[in-house]
């Protein structure tokens, strides 16, 4: 019988033992889990103040954006009508009288009239990129289309990450995530 108990007794200690390394790995996933909650409710944080704060800020500077381009388009079509309308008042063809001899007369005293306040008026140069594109809708007035441009192909916006670092960036960053991959596999294995 004192063979029983002496089995019984290495069997409890065995339970033990298993019990205890349980709880240690339990305590380190549970580490593991706090660690990558906390991160998780930092990124939550980050986003709701981007939304907040950034994010209006934007906003405005787009419209304000938008108000600039909706003016220049409509000082363009302005600018581009009137273009038309002056090649249609320009006569085609004048006669004018040839120049005939005339006598030249004595200069006499004359008197000048004082300047007066009258408003000049001022007329704007147009910007290299409005007239550029006045002179194209004036071209495309000439040749007879019925006046509204068509759209054309533009170049794709430049946003994301994948721009700035390329192909070869992208490709780092995978090697990158693999050898995390595997460093994480092997020690998991050697701790087991």
């Amino acid at each position: 019988m004192t063979n029983d108990f002496d089995d019984l007794d290495f069997e409890e200690m065995n339970m033990e033992e298993d019990i205890s390394s349980e709880e240690e790995g339990n305590r380190t996933f549970l580490i593991v889990v706090g660690i990558l909650g906390g991160i998780l409710l930092l990124a939550l944080i980050a986003i709701a103040a981007y939304a907040v704060i950034i994010l209006p800020g934007r906003e405005g500077a787009q419209q304000t954006q938008v108000a600039a381009i909706n003016a220049t388009n409509t000082a363009i079509v302005v600018y581009s009508e009137q273009t038309a309308e002056a090649k249609q008042a320009e006569p085609t063809s004048t006669n004018t009288p040839l120049p005939t001899a005339t006598s030249t007369l004595e200069p006499t005293a004359t008197s000048t009239p004082l300047p007066t306040d009258t408003p000049v008026l001022e007329t704007d140069t147009p910007s290299p990129e409005t007239a550029t594109v006045a002179a194209l809708l004036t071209a495309q007035a000439e040749e007879g289309e019925d006046g509204t441009p068509e759209p054309t192909a533009t170049s794709l916006p430049d946003t994301g990450f994948a721009d700035d670092l390329g192909v070869p960036g992208l490709l780092a960053l995978a090697g990158v995530l693999l050898i995390v991959i595997f460093l994480s596999r092997r020690l998991r294995s050697s701790a087991a």
